[in-house]
This record gives structure tokens, sequence and C-alpha cells, in this order.
């Protein structure tokens, strides 16, 4: 059977599909790939051996680019006989189950990866629940990455129940808790040069953010709340992620980040990221809306104490007291709760165990494989 993953832009293949590109051809899948044009997007073709289709997948709703789009997927489906398309992201997945639903293809497939109305209002929250709506009707199935999404989605009326999926506990496709996020793999001399390289010392209190640096991550909470620790906590803030412009952080926030010597700024990062876990004490999110969030699965594979709030998507990420610990928005709760992880890092060891049986990639890959054959 042939795949098509229709995506915005190639850096997150690594993420939402990753090791599938090698999991799935022994079995008889050949992989496929719709993408956005952008320099990684040959480099990830070249290492995970699949074909591709450059083609703007535009986060902006663009009437002429996203019909001439569509037309090249239509064209890119019927030239390779497509079986199943995928479609992730708000965007992607609209082209592409649109361009497979006008293909007749049987089984159209949209990952919802969370919703991006939550956060916002007036009439482009009313537009972004229709264009989801469509999206949904276009689609044979829908796989949410989260029981809480799966939930709110019923809540909204986005698609009937008889069409919703949820993997197993979640997620759209697990981590590598065995061979990648694994603390036991962790080579000493390696993590000390980390270390080193980012100033932290032995008696410094990392706590740690992966991700997208913007408002709804909650990240100028989170700053707030690390002002507000004590300083015999020496604690340090390592920030993993990029800028953006929609949704962006405060000139004021971004500068502080940028220059504040307890704040460590390491930018995007796409290799050793388990590194930087194991640099951290513990991992917040206090997030306003995900999906799933997968940085909390992985920093808790690398039995790292999660902080989290009970928004869409994060509520599933934790088991609260037990593998880390729920938060409001407020600073001075993200900082309460901070302290209170700080005298139980055995939340940590409890977290690898619970997500390695739950979100390892090889249990979640089982079910997206009797998904292909329903």
């Amino acid at each position: 059977m042939n795949i098509l993953h229709v995506i915005n832009i190639s850096f997150v293949l690594r993420h939402f599909i990753g090791d599938q590109f090698f999991y799935f051809p022994p079995k008889g899948y050949k992989l496929f790939v719709a993408c956005s044009p952008d320099e990684g997007l040959p480099k990830m073709a070249e290492y995970y051996h699949f074909e591709y289709l450059a083609t703007p997948v535009a986060r902006k709703i663009s009437i002429i680019s996203d019909f001439k789009s569509i037309f090249r997927l239509c064209r890119y489906i019927r030239q390779n006989h497509i079986d199943i398309v995928e479609g992730h992201s708000p965007k992607g997945a609209l082209l592409g189950m649109i361009a497979a639903k006008l293909c007749g293809v049987p089984k159209r497939i949209y990952f919802r990866h969370g919703l991006v109305y939550e956060t916002s209002h007036g009439l482009k929250r009313k537009l972004l629940i229709w264009i989801d709506r469509l999206t949904s009707a276009c689609a044979t199935k829908v796989v949410c990455v989260s029981n809480s999404l799966m939930q709110q989605s019923l809540r909204d009326h986005l698609c009937p129940a008889s069409k919703q999926v949820l993997l197993g506990n979640g997620t759209c496709g697990g981590i590598d808790t065995q061979k990648k996020y694994n603390p036991t793999l962790i080579d000493p001399q390696k993590l000390a040069s980390y270390r080193e390289q980012y100033g932290i010392n032995e008696n410094d209190f990392v706590i740690g953010y992966t991700g997208r640096l913007v408002r709804d991550k909650g990240i100028i909470e989170l700053i707030d709340a690390f002002d507000r620790l004590p300083e015999e906590l020496h604690a340090k803030l390592l920030l993993v992620g990029m800028f953006e412009e929609r949704d962006a952080l405060p000139a004021s926030i971004q500068e502080r980040i940028r220059n504040d010597q307890h704040i460590i700024f390491a930018g995007l990062i796409d290799t050793d990221m388990e590194y930087y876990y194991a640099m951290m004490n513990i991992y917040v999110l206090a997030s306003y809306r995900e999906g799933f969030p997968i940085g909390a699965l992985e920093a808790q594979s690398m039995q790292k104490p999660v902080i989290t709030t009970k928004e869409t998507g994060c509520i599933d990420a934790i088991k609260d007291g037990i593998t880390g610990l729920y938060t409001t928005h407020d600073p001075t709760d993200i900082a309460k709760q901070i302290r209170i992880a700080h005298d139980h890092p055995e939340m940590g060891i409890n977290g690898r165990k619970w997500v390695a049986e739950h979100f390892d990639h090889s249990v979640i890959w089982k079910y997206i494989e009797e998904l292909y054959k329903l």
C-alpha cells in the first residue's frame, strides 16, 4: 500500500513520523511525503528514504496558492497510486484531505494534533472551527492525539464520535524510550561537556522547557514564576526552542531570554535532545493548549518530573502526584509546584516506567498499523 503524508514543514517529520519510515516499508507499505519546499526536505528524504512532492503548505490562507497545491496533490496521488493519505497540521490536513477526497482515495486519515482555535476569539475562532469541520468531513478517520482533545472535539461538534480514533493512550507516533530517551545510555563525559558549554554547575537546579517560544506555551508565566524562586535553590532556566512571529513573545521577554545570565537560551536543537533533558532537574510546560505535548513524555522518559497545566492535551501527559504535578497559569502556583517537585525527584523514576509502558513508539505503531488495515 502507498501512503502519502501531507505536512507543512519538513522539520516536524522527525517528530510526527520519525522511524515509521523504517518500520513500515518491510511490512509492504511505501511512504511518500508532500511538504512545503525547504532546505531540510531533501536531507530528510535521503535519510528516511522517501519520495516527496515539494509544494507550498503555508499556515495562512492563500486561495490561489492553496488551490495550486491541491491540484499538485491530486496529480501526485494519481501518479503514485496512493491508497492512504495522512494529513498533519491544520493546513497540511486541510489540503491533503480535500485532494484525497477529490481523487477518491479510500482511506483519508486526519491527525488532529491540537485545536488552534482554543486560544483564538471572534471571527477568527469561528473560521478555524469551520476549517476543522471541513477537514474532518473530507476524512474517513480522525486521529485525536489525546483523550482530552477527543472530548473537546466532541463538545465542539467537529465530527461524529464514530469517525474519531485514539491510538492507545494517545500521541501521534509515540517516542523512542529505549534507544533515544533512555538515561542509562547517556555518556557522562559528553553530558559534562554540555554542562560546561552552558555554564551549568553541579549545585544548579535546572528547570527546563522544549518547544516553540510563544505566548500560548506559557513562557511569560514561566519566567515570572522563575523570578519568584528563592536564591538558595540556585535555579537556572534552560529554554530549548525558537521564537516565532505568530503569537510572538513581547520584545522585552525575548531580550530577557537572550541576555539573562540565569536563563540558558539554547535555540532550536535537532540533535542530542536527550542530553538537554539530562541537564534538567524538572520540566515545566505552562501551556494554554496542546494536542499531546511530546516534550513532556520525552522528559519523563529521561526520568524528569513534569509540571504542566490541566489544559487540553496537557492533562493527559502526566499522572498527578506520581510522575509530575498540575499547576495553574498563576506564576505563584507554578513556583510553588517547582519547589514541591524539587523535593520529590522520585516522580521522575515513576514517569519513565509509565511512559515506556504506554507511549513507546513500538506500542503506538501497532495501533497505526491496525488503523491502516481497517
